[in-house]
């Protein structure tokens, strides 16, 4: 009895070991049938460029070698799998997608599949498609292990990109190479941006950012997303409108004002919506009852009390230059309307007209300006304005 257990284990392993040589003097026909299979089956494949499909062709070849090593010496363990993709290039990732390296493993199993009843020895069918299908599946983890690895190295850059981008529009860099990288990080660059700036909530987190992101490319086109210690900057762009999608993410952001800088032609201009959302954050400490959130051209008299330029030069342009090339009237009558203390009688009786001219004029200065002298708030506004328009412009 033991002498017929030892005879057929001398067979099974004189078997193995003919199968073994047999794979190995068959891997040129292997390879040579994995490449045509490759053409005939994968459009994708003949549609690369030719360096590209080298690699390719490249990682097939390696993926029959590195079986044939395994089933030849399987003292070597599965780890041999990860052979397969060694011949490649990294920057290979980025050329075919992960469903397509898994098609390339299907072709060489299916290759090794159609040629087994050839190379094994009979009987031995059956063995050798078992081994194959046990060595696809763990070169199949093995590039999900890879791509996962690629992706991780690619997120990690894009993350280093995006940063440096948020940062070069904040310092206010206008430098040609701006373009090619957010092009990069796929900025489509189509239509007009805006720049949001607000506090990070408690425990945020790379996670928390790309969620962020996710939920801001659901409303906008082109999303940049910049930390700055305690400080979310927040770059959108796109053809739809950007103020309220901005208004929309409130939710993200931490305690704390948020301010929206003015919409721009698009993100060459994006450093001047930056700059004046940065001055609002600076700024609306001033106003106690600054709403959330709350766009930065609504603080234009506090970004002046700072220093900001922008804000001066705004509220000329926007209000105390259009009234005085109106002809005057309404200058003057805005003018006595706040220096009677906002008394529509003493306002009339100091210009010697009736309260409803008066009552009149101001509306008149509403709809020039967009700030109605009627409202508390937005009669403030009009009277810094007054004040900025009236000093030299070299101050």
């Amino acid at each position: 009895m033991n002498n017929r257990d030892t005879t057929n284990g001398s067979v099974a392993t004189d078997s193995l070991a003919e199968d073994q040589q047999r794979v190995k003097d068959g891997s040129g026909l292997l390879t040579s049938a994995a490449l045509k299979k490759l053409d005939e089956a994968l459009p994708w494949y003949r549609a690369l460029p030719k360096d590209d499909r080298s690699w390719v062709g490249r990682v097939a070849e390696a993926g029959i070698t590195s079986f044939i090593n395994w089933y030849t010496h399987p003292e070597l363990g599965i780890q041999s799998a990860g052979e397969m993709f060694a011949a490649a290039p990294p920057d290979l990732t980025r050329s075919i997608s992960l469903q397509h390296t898994l098609q390339i493993v299907r072709c060489v199993v299916e290759v090794v599949e159609v040629y087994s009843d050839r190379l094994a020895v009979p009987g031995n069918e059956q063995t050798l498609k078992e081994a194959v299908l046990r060595y696809s599946r763990e070169v199949a983890f093995e590039a999900a292990e890879v791509y996962a690895r690629a992706a991780e190295v690619r997120g990690a850059w894009d993350a280093r990109l995006e940063a440096l981008v948020v940062d070069a529009i904040v310092r206010g860099d206008r430098d040609r190479s701006l373009r090619s990288r957010v092009s990069a990080l796929g900025w489509s660059g189509v239509g007009k941006a805006i720049v949001i700036v607000g506090t990070t909530p408690p425990g945020f987190d790379d996670l928390r950012a790309a969620d962020l992101r996710r939920a801001a490319r659901r409303l906008v086109q082109d999303v940049l997303v910049g930390i700055q210690g305690d400080r979310i900057v927040l770059v959108l762009g796109g053809d739809g409108d950007l103020f309220s999608a901005a208004g929309l993410l409130e939710g993200r952001f931490g305690q704390g004002p948020i301010i929206i800088g003015p919409v721009v032609a698009g993100l060459d201009d994006a450093p001047r919506s930056a700059s004046a959302a940065l001055a609002g954050l600076e700024a609306v400490p001033a106003w106690p009852g600054a709403p959330r959130p709350v766009a930065a051209d609504e603080l234009l008299p506090e970004r002046m009390l700072i220093g900001d330029p922008l804000a001066r030069s705004s509220l000329v342009a926007q209000a105390f230059e259009p009234l005085q090339q109106s002809g005057g009237a309404l200058l003057e009558t805005l003018s006595a309307y706040l220096g009677t203390g906002r008394s529509l009688e003493g306002a009339a009786r100091d210009l010697y007209v009736h309260p409803n001219t008066v009552r009149y004029r101001l509306r008149k200065v509403a709809e020039l300006t967009g700030w109605d002298p009627l409202d508390a708030r937005e009669s403030f506004v009009l009277q810094v304005a007054l004040a900025a328009g009236r000093l030299p412009v070299d101050l």
